[in-house]
């Protein structure tokens, strides 16, 4: 969950900088004259337009910082630096027009969203946007499910044109972004022709982890997979991510926030926390308290909710977030929600890799440890995510919809990792 609510915040402050700066750097100019990528601004109508050679003709070659994207743009036109080595952006001499072209990778530390719907929504949240109307979209072989539309943007005080096309790839979403002052039917049509020599370069991320991808490691993985798949990062991998240092930076992020983890002994202490104490613990001490409070198997959720609000001065969400976990207890015991600690110790050795905190060796010698130690708990994966996902209520003080229904799609995909066996001989492979 970490990814979803940390780069959501980076995403909307780095689109807000980059638009801002495009547009007060020019764009929003009240020139008339010949638009500065050689076509004239009374060339609005369709049959006007130049064919797609001679737009192509008098551009070159543009390209991110870390050259995974590249695009034609007009020869003339200037680079522009965005401070994310994904993204391009590049503008005329006269400041009247730009192109924005932003990579969101779909996995790994620099994942910035979740589906191409994220994407536009988070484009579109970034600034003012009005009079949008979908449009055609450019043919751009390498881009699947793309769109257009146009619509009047706004940034640091100024308002101008936008196309924008929106397309993914096997490894990231898109947003390719034409912004002019006044847009032309001529604009449009170059930037089209641009689209059309649109080439991803997808990199291969190292991967420092040397252990055999064994059934036993994937049972490790499959453990804590829900959590992995809403990260937007990969269960085929141990840790959800490759071992490398942009990994690394990611999780050592991930870690403060989340679980107060900054190096190795606080990575140690949260570990024995979890294994020996865990919400389980808090779990039993707090369903104790209510049946010395006169709750029982027989009280109807109605009455305790009462209780807890008449007696206890709980507000309504918190007393039903209560009667909600007693009557876990009252069908599963103390135990109910073992899983949710087991699942996520499982995903700490993963986290702790990763961040370098734990060597390969030791992350998966004590996830042997533990996974041999919670699999007679359980008879099945649904056994275990099932108690999994009533600690997870029970924490959150809500529902576990989302995740049930997650883990019911992640059993229908042709790499569900809940395919191994749950009760095959977990064993030292590496």
């Amino acid at each position: 969950m970490f990814n979803k609510k940390f780069r959501h915040r980076a995403l909307i402050f780095c689109l807000v900088a980059v638009c801002s700066m495009l547009f007060l750097q020019g764009c929003g100019s009240k020139s008339t004259s010949s638009s500065s990528d050689g076509s004239s601004q009374n060339s609005g109508s369709k049959e006007d337009k130049a064919p797609e050679e001679d737009y192509l003709s008098k551009m070159k070659e543009f390209t991110t910082p870390d050259k995974t994207v590249s695009i034609y743009l007009n020869q003339d036109w200037s680079e522009e630096d965005l401070q994310m080595d994904c993204w391009l952006g590049a503008g005329s001499k006269k400041g009247d027009k730009a192109v924005v072209v932003m990579q969101f990778p779909k996995s790994g530390p620099n994942q910035m969203a979740d589906s191409l719907d994220s994407v536009i929504d988070l484009f579109e949240s970034s600034y003012q946007i009005s009079e949008k109307a979908d449009t055609d979209a450019p043919a751009i072989t390498e881009l699947d499910n793309v769109t257009a539309s146009t619509a009047k943007m706004s940034a640091g005080g100024v308002t101008g044109d936008s196309y924008v096309v929106y397309g993914e790839t096997d490894f990231a979403y898109y947003a390719l972004a034409y912004i002019a002052d006044k847009m032309k039917d001529d604009d449009i049509a170059s930037f089209k022709a641009s689209c059309t020599k649109f080439h991803e370069n997808a990199p291969e991320a190292e991967n420092n982890f040397s252990a055999e991808m064994t059934d036993t490691i994937r049972w490790f993985n499959a453990s804590y997979a829900i959590l992995t798949d809403l990260n937007n990062w990969d269960y085929n991998l141990f840790g959800g991510l490759p071992a490398n240092d942009d990994s690394a930076a990611a999780v050592q992020q991930l870690l403060p926030e989340w679980w107060d983890v900054t190096d190795r002994a606080s990575a140690d202490e949260t570990l024995d926390w979890i294994l020996t104490e865990g919400h389980r613990t808090s779990f039993a001490e707090d369903m104790k308290t209510l049946e010395e409070n006169g709750a029982t198997p027989d009280t109807s959720s109605e009455d305790l909710i009462s209780m807890l609000i008449n007696d206890f001065g709980f507000d309504e969400e918190e007393a039903q977030s209560y009667a909600g976990a007693y009557a876990m207890y009252a069908e599963f015991g103390p135990e109910a929600i073992t899983g949710w600690d087991y699942c996520r110790a499982m995903n700490l050795l993963g986290y702790y890799y990763i961040a370098g905190h734990y060597s390969e060796q030791e992350a998966l010698d004590k996830s042997l440890e533990i996974a041999q130690t919670m699999q007679p708990l359980f008879e099945s994966w649904d056994d275990l995510i099932d108690s999994y996902l009533r600690g997870y209520e029970y924490w959150a003080q809500g529902d576990s919809e989302e995740r049930r229904a997650l883990y019911e799609e992640i059993k229908t995909r042709d790499d569900n990792p809940f395919q191994i066996d749950f009760k095959m001989g977990l064993e030292k492979t590496w």
